[in-house]
Order: structure tokens, then sequence, then C-alpha cells
């Protein structure tokens, strides 16, 4: 579309000062774009630091009072919870994730008790964190299994819910979770608890410091290629994104972020429905470690997070959402 002819249009007035640019800006961000991950770690009086992503640490549940009042006093509106726990509590079933005494379920309570409704809580559904083996469901002759992954992801789903999650967040790409997950919450009296579905999770190389930062890098065998998207894929995600929502999902997720910006983008323009994005923790350390030696301007982080914007990301889950929130503030 041809809207004028220079020298009549000249775009670049438009840029001379800083007012001027405001006016015309087409995206912006404020506190409510962001979810806030939290890692959390079993004992007490503990802020550990994770070396793969500087800036980013594991807490004990007795320091999470100060991290979510943060996030509280910055408008964040929602926080995700990702455990960290001591190997001797995994199995090859992952049966730590069906216990009410795990750490998330502890977390949940604490937040729910200190903070009521302030603020949301999403927790991960998947059994990464709880398996030996480091992958998100059970196991059978190197292949993960869906339908009975299905059934133990079902019952996490609706433990999370009885300890007061607000938004159920299915990580594990099994087909049909979504599906009997909302059934089982509705016919359990939660029908107003939120399924926010990871529909399009690539098989990404850049997930490796959250694996590290959650304990399972090293335990991990193999890799996730046989449930997990193939990278080299587009219309594929339309497929798991339409199955989704027909099973029940109120928002999608697509990871990692900033290499699927298309997808991001494809997504939003095909269906009516909110998507998130989660802006991955190898993006994370890359943009941070850049601007730590001088490869990058810190205002990397803000045009990163705008991209998602621009993309049609509703939300971003982001590891600089406080310190953003912070600067937005301000």
């Amino acid at each position: 579309m041809i809207t004028g002819k220079f020298p009549n249009l000249r775009l670049r007035r438009s840029r001379k000062y800083d007012w001027s640019r405001r006016l015309v800006e087409e995206n912006s961000l404020s506190s409510n774009d962001f979810i806030l991950p939290i890692f959390i770690i079993d004992g007490k009086n503990k802020k550990q630091a994770i070396k793969s992503m500087p800036g980013i640490y594991r807490y004990t549940i007795d320091h999470l009072e100060k991290v979510v009042n943060e996030a509280i006093k910055n408008k964040i509106p929602m926080i995700a919870l990702f455990p960290c726990i001591s190997q001797k509590k995994k199995d090859v079933f992952g049966s730590e994730a069906l216990n009410e005494d795990n750490l998330v379920c502890k977390a949940i309570r604490f937040i729910k008790l200190k903070f009521n409704n302030e603020i949301g809580i999403m927790c991960d559904v998947a059994l990464d964190p709880y398996t030996s083996h480091g992958h998100d469901g059970l196991i059978k002759s190197q292949y993960v299994l869906n339908d009975e992954t299905v059934d133990i992801l079902t019952k996490q789903s609706l433990l999370q819910a009885q300890m007061g999650c607000d938004v159920i967040a299915p990580s594990d790409m099994m087909d049909g979770r979504v599906g009997k997950i909302r059934k089982k919450l509705d016919k359990e009296g939660y029908e107003m608890v939120q399924i926010l579905s990871y529909a399009v999770k690539y098989a990404s190389n850049f997930y490796g410091p959250f694996r590290d930062a959650v304990g399972s890098k090293n335990s991990l065998k193999g890799n996730k290629k046989n449930y997990q998207m193939d990278f080299k894929n587009s219309s594929e995600s339309l497929r798991e994104v339409a199955l989704d929502i027909k099973e029940g999902a109120d928002i999608v997720m697509v990871k990692p972020g900033l290499p699927y910006l298309d997808i991001i983008k494809l997504v939003k323009d095909s269906f009516k429905i909110p998507v998130f994005a989660y802006q991955v923790s190898g993006e994370y350390s890359l943009i941070r470690n850049g601007i730590k030696n001088n490869l990058i301007d810190k205002n990397s982080i803000l045009e990163s997070l705008i991209s998602f914007k621009r993309a049609g990301a509703s939300a971003i889950v982001t590891y600089f959402a406080l310190e953003i929130a912070k600067k937005i503030k301000n």
C-alpha cells in the first residue's frame, strides 16, 4: 500500500523528537505484560545463585514472601513456580509430583495464606523436575508414554488446584492432556481454574540453563524430540493449538520466544485466543552475558520484550520481569 511520495511525505518527521516518537509508537510494555518465574528449593533461609543464569536464584519458601511482595508492589499480575528437588526424592515415575506436601504444594499454600488473591499463581504440569531420568513423563524402551503420562498429569493438576493454584500450565506436550485435565477439574468443582497450555513447545537448544535451575540437566537421558515439536516446523503449531483450544485451553503458550516470533504471530493471527510467550533461560543468559561483556547495550532487554508484543503476545514469561517492571514504573 502506497500512502504518499517523497518529498511531500517524510517519514523521519515523526522521528525527530522524543515526544513525537512516543506519540506514534505502535507497541509498549507495562507490568501487566509480565509473568515472573520463581525457582524454589527445600530447606530454610536459602537464596541460592544459579551459575548459568546470572542474577537469578533459587529460594526456600521462607524467602518467598519478599520476592512475591516485590512482584505485587511492581504490579506484576502472576508468578510461575518451578521446583528444584533433591535427587533422593526423584524416581522413574515422578511420584513426588503427587505428594501433597511437595515443594510446589507447600509454596502455593504459603503464598495463598500470605497474599490471598493479590497475585496469580501458575504451576507447571510436567514430571521432569520429579523423574530420575529427567523426562516429562513415564518411559518405556526409551520412549515417553503418552496416555499413561496423561493419567499422572491429570492427578498432578487436580492436586495443584486443590492447593490453590490459579493457572494450571501443562508443559509436557503429551497429546490429549488438556481435555483430560479440564474434564477432571470441572468434575471436582474447579471449573474456574484456568488452563494455560504450552501448546507450542519446541525441542529447543535454548533450555539448558533452566534444566540446570530445576536440577534435571545431569539426569536427562537422551533428548525430548519424540514429544516436543521439531523446530523446523511451523504449520504443525496451528494443529497443536487447535487441538488444545477444542480441549479447553484458556490461553496458549509459545516456547521458546525470540527464535519463534513468527510462530507467535502465526498463532495470534489464526486464533482469537490469548497467546503468551516464554523468553526462556537460554535467551535470558545470552542477553545478560552479552550486556555484562559489553557486546550489546542494556536496552536490548527492552527491545527483546517489545518484539514479543509486536509479534502479538498478550503476556511474556521472562526472568527480566521484575527488573523491567521497576524500570517502567520509574
